[in-house]
């Protein structure tokens, strides 16, 4: 009985581990990864900065995902210089960009 208890959490780690490494291997096809870097910046943000400034912010996911897909300013111009972020939509689906905009919430 004990074993199993704890094959359940270390199995979740596993599929946890593995579906971050699918949507990030997402944003490097996407193209995120030519702007942004998971823990420094770039050209934008970096993934981990995002996450800690939207942490605990219930409007945060539907706010990034429209941004994902429509672009423009955001509140980064201190760490853009006012580079603009490019739309994704169409060229993304929208559960992709559902997918990356948690992906990156959840660093």
């Amino acid at each position: 009985m004990k074993a199993r208890w704890i094959g359940i959490p270390a199995a979740l780690m596993i599929v946890s581990a593995g579906q971050a490494l699918a949507d990030e291997a997402l944003a490097r096809k996407s193209g995120c990864l030519e702007c942004h870097s998971v823990d420094k910046k770039l050209i934008g943000p970096a993934y981990h900065e995002v996450a800690a400034k939207y942490k605990g912010d219930a409007r945060a996911r539907i706010a990034l995902i429209e941004k994902v897909k429509k672009g423009g300013k955001g509140n980064w111009t201190e760490v853009t210089g006012g580079v603009l972020m490019p739309p994704f939509s169409p060229r993304l689906s929208d559960a992709e960009i559902q997918r990356l905009v948690d992906w990156v919430l959840s660093l």
